[in-house]
């Protein structure tokens, strides 16, 4: 390995979004694919793609995982002349840089001065295009040039970096060539004047003429500053009914249940929004099968990984069976991957966020369209998850006794539960048929199976969570 590829390597394998910890890699191959323009003297900023590529097979649940062999990550990095204390906490290493020269090398969302440089090239558009790299901008909003930037510390699979109280940009980190859904989706959104997304202000590019792909490396969006996390709310709302010994959910202060109903309102519009704009088709009985086969595969896998879905095995696998009897569904863009999360009530009103679907799924995946129940099921299951969270951490001495926490915790995801599905057919203007209560009892059965798989691999103190959703029923009324 070359003397600047084993720090980089280091960093890489150090970082919260690569995606390969645990494993055996390399890092075979460094291309930069662009440099940002205009930068002062003594310093470059360059936009860099590494591959990596696996010596091992990564398993999952018994099974040879269906990942390719090597990724690509974007890695941004500004090249100085002299070490630069301020951002010694992102240095990267330093080397002799075949076109920079000898450098000292730093991770650039780090750098106010780098991040300066993309939001300028973000503000030029179309012109400020320079080699394989091209900016693209929405009309009607006039960007903060002078707003200094802020990296946030919670993102894992990307990197975010907030611009003042103006814009948002997203750094993708792991990259496939072909159309990022997150920005696909913002793109029509905002164009077609949802209230319910961040607008999309921009996107980069990196162009490629010779293979003739594209991959997605970054998208400008507006910054909801005064938003709050919809998880955090919820979570604070079953707090407030654990507080209160004697009263119900629907008595106490923080009733979240108008919340729920405004944000299955939302997130029907938003369906209906993207019907209107991308392809909606019909599955047929074939397909339908598939989707029953694909569930049961990894019910199957999940029994090894955890032992105890196996006294609702059977009941699983009835669910699942039923979705065989249908003869059609009706698929659609859908966000993929929704609980409570990715929204943020704001002002005006609840915002959808990070519509890539589940990061670990391959992007051709992630693009296909499903159905409108999978984004239901995920939000059904995000209310049962938040009171059982509470339950589980972060009671004080005073709290209530385990019986009285777990009546409650039901109480209070049935309610939520109830008035988000009410709301959404409400405004969809479809009541939940047979159809649709088959799909939705199947997604959510799939969706716990995960769940309980996950809960034993990373927190296995959860595990009881997805677990206490299969007691009774895998479906709604869980």
């Amino acid at each position: 390995m070359s003397a600047e590829l084993a720090p980089l390597a280091t960093w890489i394998g150090e970082a919260r979004w690569f995606g390969g910890k645990g494993r055996e890699w390399t890092l075979t191959g460094v291309r930069r694919v662009g440099e940002l323009p205009d930068a002062p003297d003594g310093v470059h900023v360059a936009i860099e793609v590494a591959e990596v590529s696996f010596t091992d097979s990564s398993t999952g649940s018994g099974h040879a995982a269906e990942t390719a062999e090597t990724e690509l990550y974007q890695v941004p990095l500004a090249y100085y002349r002299e070490p630069q204390d301020r951002i010694a906490h992102a240095l990267v290493g330093e080397w002799d840089d075949p076109d920079f020269g000898h450098s000292w090398v730093y991770d650039a969302v780090h750098d106010r001065e780098a991040m300066g440089l993309w939001l300028t090239a973000f503000a030029g558009g179309e012109s400020a295009s320079r080699g394989e790299l091209a900016f693209h901008r929405l009309p009607g909003h006039d960007l903060d040039l002078e707003a200094h930037s802020t990296l946030f510390s919670g993102e894992q699979s990307n990197s975010s970096v907030a611009f003042g109280e103006d814009a948002l940009m997203k750094v993708f980190r792991k990259v496939t060539p072909g159309v990022n859904p997150d920005i696909a989706i913002h793109q029509v959104l905002t164009e077609a004047g949802s209230t319910h997304v961040a607008a999309l202000y921009g996107w980069l590019d990196l162009v490629d003429d010779e293979t003739n792909t594209t991959i997605q490396l970054a998208m400008l969006q507006q910054f909801l500053r005064t938003a709050s996390d919809g998880w955090d709310l919820a979570l604070a709302s079953v707090r407030n009914l654990f507080a209160e010994a004697d009263l119900h959910a629907d008595e106490v202060g923080g009733d979240f249940a108008g919340e729920a109903a405004r944000l299955g309102t939302a997130l029907a519009e938003v369906h209906t929004d993207l019907a209107a704009h991308f392809p909606v088709e019909e599955r047929d009985a074939g397909a339908i099968d598939g989707l029953a086969g694909a569930m049961e595969e990894r019910l199957d896998a999940a029994l090894v990984v955890v032992p105890d879905l196996a006294p609702h095995a059977d009941r699983l696998r009835a669910t699942y069976a039923a979705l065989r009897a249908l003869d059609a569904v009706e698929v659609q863009q859908v966000h993929g991957d929704l609980h409570l999360g990715q929204t943020l009530r704001t002002a005006r009103g609840w915002k959808i966020v990070d519509f890539e679907g589940e990061p670990a799924k391959p992007l051709a995946v992630r693009l296909k369209p499903d159905s409108v129940w999978r984004d239901v099921a995920g939000m059904i299951r995000s209310f049962d998850y938040a009171p059982r969270v509470v339950s589980l951490t972060g009671l004080g001495p005073d709290a209530p006794d385990a019986g009285q926490r777990d009546y409650r915790a039901a109480e209070w995801s049935a309610r939520n539960r109830a008035a988000f599905v009410e709301a959404y057919t409400a405004q969809r203007g479809r009541d939940l048929d047979r159809t649709a209560a088959v799909l939705l009892d199947a997604y959510i059965a799939d969706k716990v199976v995960y769940e309980a798989v996950y809960e034993a691999r990373n927190r296995p103190g959860w595990l009881s969570i997805p677990l206490a959703a299969l007691v009774d029923h895998p479906g709604r009324d869980a």
